[in-house]
């Protein structure tokens, strides 16, 4: 079964900024899950991977543009220290931060007495990535899932 729109797709993936190690990799956990074609990973990887069958491994090089997006200037934000509990807090360091848009990496810039410059681009962003892809499994996705926008149960999304 080919990767297409409305299919669960189970992959094991590592990534690296281009011509680097590894950065982040699922082969010591649980396949990622998604519901393909749904926006659920970056626009880059979804091309590559669309069209291929569960057993397949391939390379997938993603530009700037099609993965994080390109750095934009003027993110910087000052956050109250409060925001981040009892960390300690080091310049270049990456936090997840709640904001209302809901978690996101940040990377900080200055920490003060009270404040914190956090760079809000996300950490890969800027950056031509490179995706070792393993396809673990390829299945029609439920109704339910395509409904919701999300896989469910094993890999996936839980209510």
């Amino acid at each position: 079964m080919k990767i297409e729109k409305d299919r669960v797709v189970r992959f094991h993936y590592s990534v690296a900024e281009a011509g680097q190690a590894p950065v982040e990799t699922s082969r010591d956990r649980d396949p990622l899950a998604i519901l393909f074609g749904h926006g659920n990973i970056i626009p880059g990887l979804e091309k590559a991977m669309e069209g291929r069958e569960a057993g397949e491994s391939f390379k997938a090089e993603v530009t700037a543009a099609e993965a994080y997006g390109e750095r934009r200037e003027g993110m910087t934000q000052r956050v109250p220290k409060k925001h981040f509990g009892d960390q300690k807090l080091s310049v270049g360091q990456q936090v997840v931060l709640n904001t209302s848009f809901g978690p996101r990496a940040v990377t900080i810039e200055k920490v003060g007495m009270s404040v914190v410059d956090v760079d809000l681009n996300h950490p890969m962003a800027g950056k031509d990535l490179t995706f070792d892809i393993e396809i673990v499994e390829v299945r029609e996705a439920s109704t339910e899932e395509i409904e919701h926008g999300h896989v469910h149960g094993d890999g996936g999304h839980h209510h």
